[in-house]
């Protein structure tokens, strides 16, 4: 009988939904997991959208450490098991966050509005199968995250465009990056993955 590589089972939902990359989970192995993920969250989206709002005024040059601010604020919250009450809105708060960020660089360095859509829609494809997979115990591999860059990786690199002048190349690099990854690995996992009835009709026909 053949046997099947299974990916492991993340130890929680939450967290996998989070989708921290590299920087996120390096900060959270300071504070080993003792740190509730909520609440330095909460403050972290308070001061961002404090800087988008500055940089929707026109002064986008304190928008662009929105993304470091949210790092140091949310990151070390990454280890932690999201076990409280609320902290499953940790996740979608996360998002919310990122999409109004990549937004916000989009429209204020007047980066055309097809290219926003495209990188908006890859990360919004990879969540979107993120999600529903794991409601469907097909687990994505532990390298994903990091070739993703995660919402920190993927928010600072456009922070570090901006600070550039690069605005316009980095949407269209990391829009096809993430596309051709994205698709890539959701194909290829999903070919991949043990299908219930075939599993069944194997057995029989082995019994």
């Amino acid at each position: 009988m053949n046997s099947v590589h299974m990916t492991p089972v993340p130890a929680s939902r939450v967290v996998t939904y989070r989708d921290d990359g590299p920087l996120s989970r390096a900060m959270g192995l300071l504070v080993a997991g003792q740190l509730p993920p909520l609440p330095p969250v909460l403050a972290g989206t308070f001061v961002t959208g404090v800087l988008l709002l500055i940089g929707v005024a026109g002064s986008d040059g304190l928008a662009v450490f929105a993304p470091a601010v949210m790092l140091l604020l949310a990151g070390p919250g990454s280890t932690h098991p999201h076990d409280g009450r609320l902290d499953w809105t940790v996740p979608p708060i996360l998002r919310a966050v990122e999409y109004a960020f990549v937004a916000e660089c989009g429209f204020s360095h007047e980066v055309p509005p097809v290219l926003i859509v495209l990188l908006l829609g890859a990360m919004a494809f990879h969540h979107y199968d993120l999600v529903y997979r794991l409601r469907q115990h097909v687990y994505p591999p532990p390298w994903l995250s990091a070739a993703g860059l995660g919402w920190d990786g993927r928010t600072m690199a456009l922070a570090l465009a901006a600070l550039a002048g690069w605005m316009t190349a980095a949407f269209v690099l990391l829009a096809l990056y993430l596309w051709a990854l994205f698709a890539w690995e959701s194909l290829t996992c999903w070919l991949a993955a043990p299908r219930p009835g075939v599993e069944t009709a194997e057995a029989g026909t082995q019994d």
